[in-house]
């Protein structure tokens, strides 16, 4: 009995020893290291709010809520009379200042050129007239045969007629040369003003249609046809399946194995079975959190940074907010 209780004290110190040596084997023992990273975050899909680019009433709304759209498909139309009026009008400005331009590029007509040259030899006879008329009183006036006055009116005459043969020449001279240059450049400048505007007026017009920019789920109708809108008041919800990705979150220990552009697998509640493929498209460079004024090192394990993971080959199934798991393979490019 004795012996018995002083082996107790040896067998309880050798048991020590062993769970000792024990601990720090364990402690330093190579261990297996992880081969993927585990994350969870939401499904982010991009919406837009659809408006028109012009004033006016809705016509027509073509998409219920839940109705798949595409690029370029027509989802809206506004009343469009008061557009095409101003198109019309634009249009019949431009033709008008156009056939200026004809007329003057080509010139006086022949007809213009001979009546021209029928007043300056009608003008011309007026003068020879006044002229002789003004020579018999002068005779006349000097042998006292005629009063003053009566001179005085012949003068008048035949400078009158002199003055109205110089105009009829200088006009004649005008007609035959034709317009000038820099009137023609004027009323070329004047063709390119009304052109732009039959431009601004048919834009106008063809944004009286409104059209998706990309694929989508219309998500929801904000107005219904009849009411006013503008280009502050959206029409249509949609959101594009074109751009689909995962917000998720990664650890501060982690961050130093991940990079932009790795491969990684995304599943979701609704169908574990059917992953999708992804890689990592940004990595915020800052924490999430403002980390305080003294860090310790259980603090900065705590620090998250936002990732943002696209998906390759998103569907229907990706819904806005769907919770989802992100494997991330460490060493995977």
């Amino acid at each position: 009995m004795p012996q018995s209780r002083r082996r107790w004290p040896i067998l309880i110190a050798l048991l020590a020893v062993a769970l000792a040596a024990a601990g720090g084997a364990y402690r330093y023992w190579p261990r297996a290291q992880p081969t993927f990273i585990t994350l969870y975050g939401n499904v982010d899909v991009r919406q837009v709010d659809l408006a028109f680019n012009a004033s006016g009433r809705l016509q027509a709304l073509h998409k219920e809520e839940g109705d798949a759209v595409k690029a370029g498909e027509t989802v809206a139309v506004m009343e469009a009379d008061t557009y095409r009026d101003a198109v019309a009008l634009a249009r019949a400005r431009l033709e008008a200042q156009r056939a200026v331009v004809d007329r003057l590029e080509a010139g006086s007509r022949p007809e213009e050129i001979a009546r021209d040259r029928a007043q300056v030899d009608a003008n011309k006879a007026a003068v020879a007239d006044a002229e002789l008329l003004l020579k018999r009183r002068t005779e006349l006036v000097a042998s006292g045969n005629v009063s003053r006055q009566l001179y005085d009116e012949a003068k008048n005459a035949y400078d009158s007629a002199r003055a109205r043969l110089d105009i009829s020449q200088q006009v004649s001279r005008l007609t035959e040369l034709g317009p000038r240059r820099e009137d023609i450049e004027q009323a070329k400048a004047l063709v390119r003003s009304e052109d732009s505007i039959v431009s601004l007026a048919e834009r106008r017009l063809a944004d009286t249609v409104l059209k998706s920019p990309a694929d989508g789920i219309v998500l929801s109708r904000i107005v219904e046809p009849g009411a006013m809108v503008s280009p502050a008041n959206p029409i249509i919800t949609v959101s594009l399946i074109d751009k689909v990705w995962v917000r998720t979150y990664v650890s501060e220990p982690d961050l130093g194995r991940i990079r932009p552009g790795m491969a990684v697998t995304v599943v979701t509640d609704t169908d574990p079975t059917r992953p999708y493929e992804g890689w990592i498209g940004f990595i915020s460079p800052t924490a999430e959190f403002t980390p305080k004024t003294v860090e310790t090192t259980e603090l900065r394990t705590q620090l998250v940074y936002r990732l943002r993971v696209f998906i390759k080959t998103p569907d229907d199934r990706l819904r806005q907010g769907m919770p989802v798991t992100v494997r991330v393979p460490l060493g995977a490019g």
